[in-house]
């Protein structure tokens, strides 16, 4: 039993575990300043979770373990996650904290007039510690994905991190997001811890800009030789593509044409993809353009999640050789299609 009196007796085994916070987000219901909008619409948001529910509909078992209040909003994130096919038995109510919740903008988040505001301070998840997580259920996968997000809530968080990514035996593989999230703010340390739990995973993501901002590194290599220790390291570059070291090896691809519908939700829904493919054992390119075509499903539509491309349609495309994948344009509407000709391969 833990200290809150949770069973950790042994837990089926899933493809993935994903732990971290998930919120209720209120999305806008026109653009304008947060001050101007009148109403909002009810969404949710999470790194973690969003991962966990790509994966889900992409036909992996998956399951999501967090702390939500015992109020409205933690039931409406526990049946909505639960209803895209995830495991949320695990997630624990903590009568004590809220919910976290989020307002933004319906502007894209690069712009300087987008605007967040979070009501995280204080939540359920951010009480997550190894002594109130089940962590016979966080174990119990093939991978664990986390992200630089949740070590930065708080103290116990980091502690929870820390425990979960430290070397021992029999350990799942450990996806980790860096996800660096400067508004947290957690303290000047922030990138060196994000750095000492980087090194300690098996599969890391990082964007290209964000370890120029973080750490001040340049380029891919340069990241690389930053984390030398985990076997893949994804960099990626934006709309240019995306750069992956597995073990001795350096596959960069091209990320395809996309007409993109809201730049929210793409990073997630690449590592999903990545992540898809790698429990499928296929080879590091595929595995490349799996989280570009993934990507590309959550930026054609306007929210933060997308129902990924059917996996035999998503196959086809990562098959193309590499003239046709450079040809390759998505638009909103390219996951419906049930049967992709060639003259659907278009050039821009």
């Amino acid at each position: 039993m833990t200290a809150d009196g949770q069973s950790t007796a042994a837990r089926d085994v899933v493809d993935v575990v994903a732990l971290g916070e998930s919120m209720v987000t209120f999305l806008p219901s026109r653009p304008g300043r947060l001050a101007d909008v009148p109403s909002f619409d009810r969404a949710i948001g999470g790194a973690e979770s969003n991962v966990a529910c790509v994966l889900a509909a992409a036909g992996h078992t998956v399951r999501w373990v967090s702390r939500v209040g015992a109020d409205g909003f933690g039931d409406h994130l526990v049946e909505t996650i639960g209803g895209y096919g995830v495991d949320v038995s695990a997630v624990r109510r903590d009568p004590a904290r809220p919910t976290g919740i989020y307002f933004r903008t319906a502007g894209d988040r690069a712009t300087d007039a987008h605007e967040v505001a979070y009501y995280r301070a204080g939540s359920a998840a951010s009480a997550m510690a190894a002594g109130n997580v089940d962590l016979a259920a966080v174990r119990a996968g093939r991978v664990l994905h986390l992200s630089g997000i949740t070590p930065m809530l708080s103290e116990d968080c980091l502690g929870l991190v820390r425990e979960l990514t430290a070397i021992r035996a029999n350990r799942p593989l450990i996806s980790f997001d860096v996800n660096h999230r400067p508004a947290l703010g957690r303290s000047a340390d922030g990138p060196g811890v994000l750095l000492e739990l980087a090194r300690g995973a098996d599969l890391v993501f990082v964007g290209e800009d964000e370890a120029a901002e973080v750490w001040g590194l340049v380029g891919p290599d340069a990241v690389r030789a930053a984390f030398p220790d985990p076997e893949t390291l994804v960099v990626k570059q934006g709309g240019r593509g995306a750069t992956v070291f597995h073990r001795g090896d350096v596959t960069f691809v091209p990320a395809p044409h996309v007409d993109v519908v809201a730049a929210v939700g793409a990073g997630d829904a690449f590592a999903a993809g990545f992540l898809s493919a790698t429990l499928r054992g296929l080879p590091v390119r595929d595995r490349l353009r799996h989280g570009h075509l993934t990507a590309a499903a959550a930026l054609t539509v306007p929210g933060d999640l997308a129902a990924p491309p059917v996996r035999d349609h998503a196959d086809r495309l990562a098959a193309l050789d590499d003239q046709a994948w450079g040809r390759l344009r998505l638009g909103p509407g390219w996951t419906d299609a049930a049967d992709w000709a060639d003259e659907e391969v278009r050039t821009p």
